[in-house]
């Protein structure tokens, strides 16, 4: 069933029942008791019957603890350290027993209450597909578009996407990389794909993200993500298009990182690289030249 014939379904009351697989939506959190709520808020509104709301607070200091009973529909995990994002999610999905895990940024939420009942309706109707990337909005990107037809895309946004868990735990989930953040949702894609699942885009099904600076260190996350991104190329890129990637990586994330006043944080990002580089290339499964191709090829389609 299409996206288009499920919206014109909507508003039949049987609709939520043709959809069965159970669905995890993953809130990993750390500071940001002051937003947190509306993601909460959002997705305890969601329209859909077997669905389980789960709030992962990596190690917060401020007052997000006292959160947890305004919402006692949700499920609360507390790590008293942090462990990162990545490994949060991983933990989520390997103690879970739904077939489907929605990961929902703390400064993220739901526009409409039914998302969550057309991506599972798509994935379910679809069983190729293991990731649908949802419609993302924010300040810098804020028009609201129609919703149309799902097409193939080359990755999701981590903010907001659903996962088919038994298509991820069979790619060995989210693997860690020297840097905490960044790539991470990319290396998971291309090694979908590679294994022949399909990622796919629902245009004008959207998830607002808000891209709060609360608790967020830009510097170390830009550092974070550039050495991350190095890391990605040199683990999947196969020979001998690595020769040719790499530098091409190098060059897009100075030129950035100039435009945008951050190059000693990269200058840091890209030593950081090569202070793992040993460690990186001993890790290197690179996906096949086919793989690599039809990746760049969607990530050019969807521009």
């Amino acid at each position: 069933m299409t996206i288009s014939s499920f919206v014109q379904n909507r508003d039949d009351s049987n609709a939520a029942t043709r959809t069965s697989g159970r669905v995890l939506v993953g809130i990993v959190t750390r500071n940001r008791c002051g937003v947190l709520p509306k993601a909460i808020e959002s997705a305890l509104r969601q329209q859909y019957p077997r669905l389980q709301v789960t709030i992962l607070d990596d190690g917060s200091e401020d007052d997000t603890p006292q959160l947890r009973s305004k919402y006692p529909r949700a499920r609360w995990i507390r790590w008293e350290r942090s462990r990162g994002h990545m490994e949060a999610r991983n933990y989520l999905m390997r103690d879970s027993d739904a077939d489907f895990y929605l990961s929902l940024d703390d400064d993220a939420w739901f526009i409409n209450e039914d998302e969550i009942s057309l991506a599972v309706q798509h994935m379910e109707t679809n069983p190729k597909v293991a990731a649908v990337a949802f419609h993302i909005l924010s300040p810098d990107r804020g028009k609201v578009t129609p919703r149309s037809e799902p097409r193939p895309t080359h990755m999701f946004i981590g903010c907001g996407h659903i996962l088919r868990i038994s298509a991820v735990r069979d790619c060995g989930l989210y693997l860690p990389a020297p840097g905490y953040y960044g790539s991470e949702e990319i290396d998971l894609c291309v090694r979908l794909l590679d294994r022949n699942w399909e990622i796919h885009f629902l245009p004008g099904v959207h998830i607002w993200h808000d891209k709060t600076n609360i608790a967020r260190d830009i510097s170390a996350q830009h550092r974070s993500g550039v050495c991350n991104d190095l890391t990605f190329a040199a683990r999947r890129c196969p020979f001998p298009l690595v020769l040719g990637i790499m530098p091409l990586k190098l060059i897009n994330q100075l030129r950035f990182s100039a435009r945008n006043r951050l190059l000693k944080s990269c200058f840091e990002g890209v030593g950081l690289f090569f202070t793992h580089a040993m460690n990186i290339w001993g890790s290197r499964e690179p996906v096949r030249a086919s793989t690599f191709v039809e990746f760049i090829r969607r990530s050019h389609q969807s521009r």
